[in-house]
């Protein structure tokens, strides 16, 4: 399990290509026999039954080597695609997406490589989703694997379940927009729990509104992040609600909306002249391009004009975003530092993709994907784990430790295999880690006569 994991972080590759990996490239002390890709999948197997048990001792473990912090949890979601045309057959699912009996009503039938809405833009390929939540340190401390068409909505309460159990004192969980709707709000608040959750700005919520239209100073937090306190009535809600302001990104909004009517008015200069049919065609265009459709109004005769309303509406949201807590306690700095913390998921699944390579699965059985899920969880919580010990980055600290090579010397009096002399930067990473150096002698085999 750890060649794999260790292979996910250094050389991720098929579980074919990683037995290859460890007999030739590397050197893994009590890996004695040969490793074959049968070892790899009875070793994925066995992960996935000791998932729930090995997922605590884990956190435990790493709570205490790291001295974490764990009173802020943030939760977020991506999705990962297969290259290929078919999705899995149905089959019964309680509302975990964990398969369950034939009978049973109230279970839905799905696959678990199905259809949903991709996050990664390819909606014409079956995927699976993935979750993590990750403490404000950034250390990814529990992972899942759900059917490709499970909503967002839905599953931070199964995973409000599975962590509800483990030694935490009080937790606030941090999540964007997908996950504030009232029944999951009022289920994180459950055992005396507290959430910070973005709220939309955008659609017109009674809650959004009246944020919106209170006054108020705003009050610089760090760099460019300005946050006000709205208080709002009983009536409306019972949260708190923080409008946070980036300035430069205030900017970049505006220019991306000017740049947005720039092209929309070259596409409807010189509608008048159209008949009516074909302004109608225009109109069904421009209803295909979210970006462009919102600043576009039609007459009460049919003409395409630029809505100038929703323009300024726009321009009074330029680098705000809406924040909702729960806790009394927290003051506005620290919910809007709390939940901009949630970019640290936002890494994790940068690094997961483009180091880990969480894709290309090259595993067509569930239990197989969400143990591949489980490997690329594991090796990116190693990573951060030496990146938090290191005080650098994982690819600073693999090239360095990757110079260190074992070299085959063979003589007279038979071979031997080397070492490298550990140079200065490799000897301060392994007294990071609390690692004692690798042995300088490996094999010494005397020649026959």
């Amino acid at each position: 399990m750890f060649a794999l994991v260790a292979n996910r972080a250094l050389a991720p590759s098929s579980k074919l290509a990683a037995t290859r990996w460890i007999a030739h490239d590397v050197v893994i002390d009590g890996l004695d026999l040969p490793v074959v890709d049968e070892s790899c999948y009875r070793a994925m197997d066995w992960l996935i039954t000791a998932e729930p048990e090995l997922g605590r001792i884990v956190f435990d473990n790493t709570a205490d080597l790291l001295n974490l912090e764990v009173d802020l949890l943030f939760f977020d979601t991506t999705s990962t695609y297969f290259e290929t045309a078919d999705a899995d057959v149905p089959m019964a699912r309680d509302e975990r997406g964990m398969r369950v009996g034939d009978g049973d009503p109230t279970v839905k039938e799905t696959g678990f490589r199905t259809w949903g809405k991709s996050k990664d833009s390819r909606g014409d390929l079956p995927q699976i989703v993935v979750a993590m939540a990750v403490t404000r340190n950034g250390i990814p401390v529990r992972c899942w694997a759900w059917p490709g068409n499970t909503s967002d909505s839905a599953l931070i309460r199964q995973v409000r379940d599975d962590m509800r159990d483990w030694s935490l004192s009080r937790i606030v969980w941090v999540a964007d927009r997908g996950f504030t709707s009232e029944q999951n709000r009022r289920y994180l608040q459950k055992a005396g729990g507290h959430y910070i959750l973005g709220e939309k700005l955008r659609g017109g919520t009674p809650e959004a509104d009246a944020a919106l239209s209170r006054q108020g100073r705003y009050r610089h937090v760090a760099d460019n992040l300005q946050v006000k306190e709205v208080p709002l009535s009983g009536d409306l809600a019972d949260d708190r609600f923080v409008i946070c302001f980036n300035p430069e990104a205030a900017v970049r909004d505006a220019a991306i909306r000017a740049r947005m009517v720039a092209i929309l008015e070259e596409m409807i200069d010189g509608s008048d002249k159209l008949g009516r049919d074909k302004r109608a065609e225009l109109r069904g265009v421009v209803s295909t391009k979210p970006g462009l459709k919102r600043y576009l109004r039609t007459t009460p005769g049919g003409l395409l004009r630029i809505d100038r309303k929703a323009v300024e509406a726009e321009a009074n949201l330029d680098g705000k975003f809406l924040l909702r807590c729960s806790d009394p306690k927290l003051s506005a700095e620290d919910i809007a530092l709390g939940y901009k913390q949630l970019l640290e998921v936002e890494r994790g699944w940068r690094d997961m993709k483009s180091i880990i390579d969480l894709r290309p699965v090259y595993h067509r059985a569930e239990d197989r994907i969400r143990a591949h899920v489980l490997l690329c969880w594991l090796a990116l919580l190693l990573i951060r784990i030496i990146e938090t010990r290191t005080g650098q980055t994982w690819p600073a600290v693999r090239n360095e430790l990757q110079r260190l090579h074992l070299g085959t010397f063979t003589g007279p009096a038979g071979s031997y295999r080397q070492r490298t002399e550990l140079n200065t930067g490799q000897k301060k990473i392994l007294t990071a880690l609390s690692l004692p150096e690798p042995r300088r002698v490996f094999e010494a085999t005397p020649a026959t006569s």
